[in-house]
């Protein structure tokens, strides 16, 4: 099982709505897909109808006797399963802390369904922790949106200078794959750093993920873009960009 993370430092880059969108986007291609909804806020687990919570909290799932199959839910979509959030994920840090192997436990909880799925896709809280040392720790690639504004693409800049200097155990640096995110065509910043971020390192995909009323619409509609509207910009978009992305995984 190959274990992605939908992570930036910044927030409102459009982290969950990718998430949401390439697991589905998986699924279809006939992926086995597990989506970890580790955001307290829980859109992930909104979008796709379930109910949030985990029982016990966040506490009992690091413990010692702690599984993450009992908490695996179904989603609407075959192929697709989901472990919703919990509010208790906003202590995360403070329990990751107090773990013993702490840096290991996320990779220990998802390695007994390692095969049962064939992509593990982790969504993110916005922001760098302790808990965000951990993912780097548990997943094989960062999916990094990034909208093409300054301030989103220095917060890509902050992550690659962080993970240079990071203390992580050997062979556990993540690769960092960033895209273009909430892209407007109509904007000329946004056209300009386009051209710049091609030639970008590290390398951006090539697909530019659009800024769409179809993804506004989710949040209505509780659906994936690809399900909803799959003849939209967006929906083309995230196809195309889980296109690229598995061919990364499974060259």
């Amino acid at each position: 099982m190959k274990a992605l993370a939908s992570y930036s430092i910044k927030g409102g880059v459009g982290k969950t709505t990718a998430a949401v969108n390439l697991a589905y986007e998986a699924s279809r291609s006939g992926a086995r897909v597990l989506l970890w909804d580790l955001d307290p806020q829980g859109a992930a687990t909104f979008f796709f109808r379930v109910k949030p919570g985990v029982r016990g909290g966040v506490e009992r799932l690091l413990g010692r006797r702690g599984e993450l199959a009992a908490h695996v839910r179904e989603s609407d979509y075959v192929g697709l399963h989901l472990v919703p959030a919990d509010f208790s994920l906003r202590h995360l840090d403070l329990r990751l802390d107090g773990t013993k192997r702490a840096t290991r436990r996320l990779a220990e909880l998802l390695e007994p369904l390692d095969d049962d799925y064939d992509v593990a896709l982790l969504d993110c809280p916005a922001g760098l922790s302790f808990a965000s040392e951990v993912v780097f720790e548990t997943v094989d690639a960062l999916l990094v949106p990034t909208v093409p504004t300054p301030l989103s693409v220095r917060t890509l800049d902050q992550l690659v200078e962080f993970l240079d200097g990071a203390d992580l155990r050997p062979g556990r640096r993540p690769e960092v794959w960033p895209f273009v995110s909430m892209f407007d065509w109509r904007k000329a910043l946004h056209r300009d750093l386009l051209e710049t971020l091609a030639v970008a390192q590290p390398p951006f995909f090539p697909t530019a993920v659009p800024n769409s009323s179809a993804v506004e619409r989710m949040g209505r509609l509780l659906q994936p873009v690809g399900a909803a509207s799959p003849r939209t910009t967006a929906a083309r978009g995230f196809k195309a960009l889980w296109s690229e992305i598995a061919a990364r995984l499974w060259p």
